[in-house]
């Protein structure tokens, strides 16, 4: 009785949690980054999907939107960092999430023009209609079977009405969902996940995360790879794009090498990360420190990659405290341009 009363003092189902955690280091639970939960594909997918490995099996049906895909995705790993990040403090939590716009895009590195807001629209209305049918169990309390929703409820608020700006998101969560954060199943994601454009990059980077996490190398068949990730093209164009993503080795955390010879690809530990204790990286806070670190930097050079070079520069010296990001960032444009003729 006693501990039943402590886990709803620690997780009140009824009460609204509001987002507020600027520094949120990114998590994930474990049972979305093994198994195909998410579409692949930026256009919208209407027939249901069945995977099936090792006696786990999920459904995915979608509603006349389509698919959730692994971008709407980035609402629920922003919930998900932002619950964990407070739980981490030792403060309570809901099942029920408010997430300011704006932040969320920022935190996720999208834009904030117009359309950046229609698309997060776009993004609640997917995850809202896409239902599971699963095996896969999360607690122990569970049932071996269960069919649920990615969010239990999600609604907005706007700026001037219905057509205005959004304001804020409010999700809530399933229990299942839920359920994999009060078990602490989750794990956590490199930063440079949400620079990931392409969706089999994020994809292979979950799997990655997952059966690889800290071993020095983990190795796994592009059949079995190809099945995992959900991917609706053929084996061969699968492949293909595994070889791309090779000849790059832009993903992080992860070198990752094609046998030719056994068909298999290899993820081998970059071992940086993770030895910083979850210290979160720096993020602009600001639209504005962009425009300003432009007015220093050349005309023709990408301020993004520009801060990619500031992000390099930070885990190379050891990683230390900032506390105004957004200076720090100006002052690094300034002492690399500042000078400039």
């Amino acid at each position: 009785m006693e501990e039943n009363q402590l886990i709803k003092k620690k997780y009140p189902q009824g009460d609204l949690f509001i987002c507020d955690v600027a520094d949120a280091v990114l998590k994930d639970i474990m049972p979305q980054m093994e198994h195909p939960f998410y579409s692949l594909s930026k256009k919208p997918e209407t027939s249901v999907r069945r995977y099936e490995h090792n006696g786990n099996w999920i459904e995915v049906i979608p509603s006349v939107k389509g698919l959730a895909t692994i971008y709407d995705k980035d609402i629920l790993i922003y919930a998900i960092s932002q619950i964990m990040a407070k739980l981490n403090r030792g403060e309570e939590v809901s099942q029920k999430v408010r997430i300011t716009s704006r932040e969320l895009l920022m935190f996720c590195n999208r834009g904030t023009s117009g359309r950046d807001y229609i698309a997060l629209q776009e993004s609640l209305d997917r995850i809202d209609g896409t239902r599971i049918r699963t095996n896969i169990r999360v607690s122990k309390d569970e049932s071996e079977w269960s069919a649920f929703g990615l969010v239990n409820s999600a609604s907005t608020r706007r700026k001037n009405g219905f057509d205005g700006r959004l304001i804020w998101c409010e999700v809530e969560l399933s229990d299942w969902v839920f359920n994999a954060i009060k078990d602490n199943d989750v794990l956590t994601l490199n930063p440079d996940y949400f620079r990931l454009r392409k969706p089999i990059e994020r994809r292979v980077y979950e799997l990655a995360r997952k059966h690889c996490g800290q071993q020095k190398q983990f190795t796994i068949g592009i059949e079995t790879l190809h099945k995992k990730s959900g991917s609706q093209g053929n084996l061969r164009e699968f492949r293909r794009n595994i070889k791309s993503i090779s000849l790059t080795n832009h993903l992080p955390d992860y070198l990752i090498y094609f046998d030719p010879l056994t068909d298999n690809l290899i993820f081998k530990n970059r071992g940086e990360w993770w030895d910083a204790n979850d210290k979160p990286y720096p993020k602009i806070q600001s639209e504005e420190t962009y425009e300003t670190a432009k007015m220093f930097a050349p005309k023709d050079c990408d301020i993004y990659a520009i801060e990619q070079e500031w992000f390099d520069h930070w885990k190379s010296t050891g990683r230390p405290d900032i506390k105004n990001s957004d200076k720090a960032f100006l002052g690094f444009v300034i002492k690399k341009y500042g000078n400039d003729e």
